[in-house]
């Protein structure tokens, strides 16, 4: 079934970076951010709204199945990357996704050199990735931290469905 998920929006790094290309020669400003977005949920959709108002496009590099397993843990995630991607495409703000599946997203931000980075405001400029945040600053971006909806995670959001299968 998840095979069969159409999904225009999730391209390669090299199609990203050919999309990105062209926006750039139309004058268009790219916003990247980053992220699981396990189960997208009030919270995502807030940030990713106000993320997307910052430039002309924005682009969702999504953190690939063994990179959640090692952030997260072994029962995470719950949905696999081709469906936490099709999600986050059915968004009309969303431009671009790709999945990547490194540790780190320097590649990516060397490769797309967006003209803003966006990251929840649960980050800070010191808790940022040194190696990620060299990138940033070496390709220009405008790094940018944007108010975290409190109340609202994929941890507590997993409690909430544990809770209320309990009542079945």
């Amino acid at each position: 079934m998840a095979n069969s998920l159409k999904n225009p929006k999730l391209r390669s790094l090299d199609e990203a970076v050919a999309h990105r290309e062209a926006l750039r020669a139309e004058g268009k400003r790219v916003v990247l951010t980053n992220g699981c977005f396990d189960l997208l949920h009030t919270g995502h959709v807030y940030y990713l709204r106000k993320a997307a108002a910052l430039g002309d496009a924005l682009f969702i590099a999504l953190n690939g199945d063994a990179s959640v397993v090692a952030l997260k843990g072994p029962t995470r995630p719950v949905q696999n990357a081709q469906e936490r991607a099709y999600l986050l495409g059915a968004l009309d703000f969303v431009d671009t996704l790709l999945v990547f599946d490194t540790p780190r997203l320097t590649a990516e931000i060397e490769a797309l050199q967006p003209d803003i980075y966006a990251k929840a405001g649960d980050y800070t400029l010191d808790t940022l990735n040194p190696e990620e945040r060299g990138a940033l600053e070496k390709v220009g971006a405008d790094i940018q931290f944007l108010p975290f909806l409190e109340g609202y995670s994929t941890t507590s959001l997993i409690a909430k469905i544990a809770k209320a299968a309990g009542t079945f």
